[in-house]
């Protein structure tokens, strides 16, 4: 089938692949990204799979935790230019839409636009948003947020990387709550994030991987070993296996290395961790956003715009 420049530059950006590689899987998988991925890494040819379709929108990711630190929000707000991001309007505008979350609790964007500003009911979150937009002279947009709400003993916490271009929320359960409050369990929250931010896991666990996403490995790893003329025997006792195991270590928290201690994983961090202050740790759940992942942002080609003024 034919395949438009556009699906080519897209799955190029998703693999860093050749463009004439990227042309033959999209048409191997009748224009199918996905498949597309699949093929090039069965073939070999997926160098950087892990580079995705992220053109930076700006804006900022936020985060708001309460201060007995069981309840928190992550909030990514967009925003046209860098230089609005950066300014104290925009600033206060992303703080009074966190404040507001974590204060009314909406279920999803669409509910948090029609509730009545927690500060101001005589307006809703929408409006104010319309009162933002005029005042600080650029579009914004309240993109996701996720809350976290901790039940029993334990901490919500968040670690926000450079100035809000990639926010992480970690919840942290413990066997005693009086730990929460100690400078330690910060500094060790703040490096859970710290380890999601850079190694972008999927997952807290082996338990946690579904077995669709294991079966989607498996076949992949299959496909490859016996492009490469491996006995289909060995491919399933011993390469497969292997495989899968190092498929845990690059994708489930726990597993990876510790980017603080390359001698260490992070499962044997918590568990020093929790041996110094005094009681087991366990993470839960976290969430990591990049500000701006998967939007496309307009870039502008100047010369372009001028050839056609000028009727060239």
């Amino acid at each position: 089938m034919a395949v438009t420049a556009q699906q080519v530059k897209e799955l190029r950006e998703l693999t860093d692949c050749g463009i004439m590689d990227c042309k033959k899987a999209l048409i191997e998988c009748d224009g199918d990204i996905e498949k597309a991925k699949g093929w090039l890494r069965e073939k070999g040819m997926a160098k950087a799979e892990k580079k995705s379709a992220r053109i930076a929108a700006e804006g900022a990711v936020v985060s708001k935790i309460a201060d007995d630190k069981k309840t928190g929000v992550l909030v990514e707000i967009n925003i046209e230019t860098d230089f609005a991001a950066n300014t104290d309007k925009f600033k206060n505008f992303t703080d009074a839409v966190a404040t507001h979350i974590l204060t009314k609790k909406p279920a999803t964007v669409e509910e948090l636009m029609a509730q009545p500003l927690y500060s101001d009911e005589s307006k809703t979150v929408e409006v104010f948003q319309k009162e933002a937009i005029a005042d600080i002279g650029e579009n914004t947009s309240i993109r996701r947020f996720v809350i976290y709400e901790v039940e029993g003993n334990g901490a919500v916490a968040s670690y926000i990387h450079m100035g809000g271009k990639v926010g992480v929320f970690v919840e942290v359960t413990t066997s005693d709550d009086s730990v929460i409050t100690k400078p330690e369990f910060d500094e060790f929250a703040k490096n859970i994030g710290m380890q999601v931010a850079a190694s972008r896991p999927g997952w807290v666990e082996e338990k946690d991987v579904p077995q669709s996403e294991l079966d989607k490995e498996t076949e992949i790893l299959k496909n490859k070993a016996l492009e490469e003329g491996k006995p289909e025997a060995i491919i399933m006792t011993r390469i497969i296996p292997g495989q899968i195991k190092n498929f845990y270590k690059m994708n489930c928290l726990v597993d990876q290395e510790y980017i603080k201690d390359e001698d260490i994983n992070v499962a044997q961090y918590i568990e020093q961790t929790g041996k110094a202050l005094g009681a087991e740790l366990s993470i839960v759940r976290f969430t990591r956003f990049g500000l701006g992942e998967g939007i496309e942002k307009k870039v502008d080609d100047f010369a372009e715009e001028v050839r056609k003024q000028a009727g060239l």
